[in-house]
């Protein structure tokens, strides 16, 4: 399932994306379970010393970074101060874990993302959060390409609605025919992981 070493890249899991509240942009239906299914993958993620990565989006409540993001259909969204723009209960990071802030879709995009996957030797994203058809999709689209393998957990990921969440996983199969999983499969693999690792600490 993966080559090399992983990552789990937690992307936007903030309080609005759970609650389904009026964030300035629709979230589909569902947010309570994926988030409980994201905490359960972090806590295995650590279990299994998989090096864990949270992204969060934030805005200025001047509006001054939002660049071309209010062109389109989405309202106000993600400013500074704003509860529901905090990471949900349970997601946050630990010890030495990254937490990265960005302004645009792409968490690679003017952050320092990659900086932090390369210094922890990652070579495989397992891409968890929302929304699927934006940020998710466009942090898998420079994952794939600055030559990444990608993991999208399909129960992990909500879009702005069902078929929107679809397309977008559609558009990333093409990138990537096995991108493709669900959490029972990624939380094996940790389990899997775990054992190894256990082994060789035997005496």
């Amino acid at each position: 399932m993966f080559h090399g070493q992983a990552a789990l890249v937690v992307i936007d899991a903030q309080k609005g994306g759970v609650m389904a509240q009026d964030v300035g942009i629709p979230h589909m239906a569902g947010g309570s379970e994926r988030y409980a299914k994201i905490v359960e993958l972090i806590a295995a993620a650590r279990a299994a010393a998989v090096p864990v990565v949270f992204i969060q989006e934030v805005h200025k409540r001047t509006l001054t970074d939002f660049g071309r993001e209010l062109d389109g259909v989405e309202g106000i969204h993600g400013l500074e101060g704003n509860r529901l723009t905090e990471l949900a209960d349970g997601v946050g990071p630990e010890g030495d874990e990254y937490l990265i802030r960005k302004r645009r879709y792409s968490a690679f995009f003017a952050t320092e993302l990659e900086l932090v996957l390369k210094s922890c030797g990652a070579r495989t994203l397992i891409l968890v959060g929302g929304l699927t058809d934006v940020c998710v999709q466009y942090t898998f689209a420079d994952a794939h390409q600055h030559d990444y393998h990608c993991r999208v957990v399909d129960d992990c990921v909500g879009g702005s609605s069902q078929a929107a969440s679809d397309a977008a996983l559609h558009a990333m199969v093409c990138l990537q025919r096995d991108c493709r999983v669900d959490s029972t499969e990624v939380l094996a693999a940790f389990a899997a992981m775990r054992a190894i690792a256990a082994g060789r600490s035997e005496p």
